[in-house]
C-alpha cells in the first residue's frame, strides 16, 4: 500500500501546469490535459485553495492560479493540504507481547524507544525534510529540462485556445491522439 495516493501525484501533476502561467486555469482544463478525472481534480484544487496554495477566481475567464511563487511552494505543503498529516509507521508496541513472557513482560522488553518505531520515525523526518526542500518550482524545472524547447508554449497555446473557446461559447469535441472524437 502507497503512502501516498493518486490523488498527491494527480495534484502535483496539476500545479506543474500553473507554475509558470500568470492566467487562471480550470480545473477542467488541468484534467483534460492530463487525460485524469475531472471530478477528482474539481474536489482536490479547492483543498489547496483553503491551504492558500491557490488563489481561485471564478466566471469564463475563471480557474486557479498559484497563490505564492512556486519556489515558496514545497511538495510537503501540497501533500499535507491533499492527504493530511500522516505517520509512515504505526507502532503497535508488540514487543512486549512475547509468549515466554506469559503476559508479564520484563523490564528490558519495554525499555526506551522501541528501535523499530525510532528507525521508522528517522525515515519519516527525512522523508519530511526532502519534500520540505522540493519546490514546485524544482519539480517544474526538472520537466523542463526534459521536454523540448517548444514544449512550455505548446501547454500554454492549449490553455490560452481553451479560454477563447470558452468565452465564445463554442465547445470542441475532446480527439484522441489518433485524430478521432472521444
Amino acid at each position: 500500500m502507497a503512502l501516498f495516493g493518486v490523488s498527491t501525484e494527480y495534484i502535483l501533476h496539476s500545479l506543474l501546469w500553473l507554475v509558470d502561467n500568470p492566467e487562471p486555469v480550470s480545473s477542467l482544463d488541468l484534467s483534460e490535459l492530463q487525460d485524469i478525472p475531472a471530478a477528482f481534480v474539481a474536489k482536490l484544487l479547492p483543498k489547496l485553495e483553503k491551504a492558500g496554495l491557490l488563489e481561485a477566481s471564478e466566471g469564463l475567464r475563471g480557474g486557479y492560479r498559484l497563490a505564492r511563487p512556486a519556489g515558496t511552494i514545497s511538495v510537503l505543503e501540497v501533500v499535507e493540504a491533499v492527504e493530511g498529516r500522516k505517520a509512515l509507521f504505526s507502532c503497535q508496541e508488540i514487543r512486549g507481547r512475547c509468549v515466554l513472557f506469559q503476559d508479564n513482560p520484563p523490564d528490558w522488553a519495554g525499555r526506551g524507544v522501541c528501535s523499530i518505531h525510532a528507525v521508522m520515525l528517522r525515515a519519516e523526518r527525512a522523508m519530511r525534510q526532502e519534500l520540505s526542500q522540493t519546490s514546485l518550482a524544482d519539480l517544474a524545472q526538472s520537466v523542463t529540462e526534459k521536454a523540448p524547447a517548444s514544449f512550455p508554449g505548446d501547454v500554454r497555446s492549449w490553455f490560452d485556445e481553451r479560454a477563447r473557446t470558452r468565452r465564445s461559447g463554442k465547445v470542441r469535441q475532446r480527439r484522441r491522439s489518433d485524430g478521432s472524437d472521444l
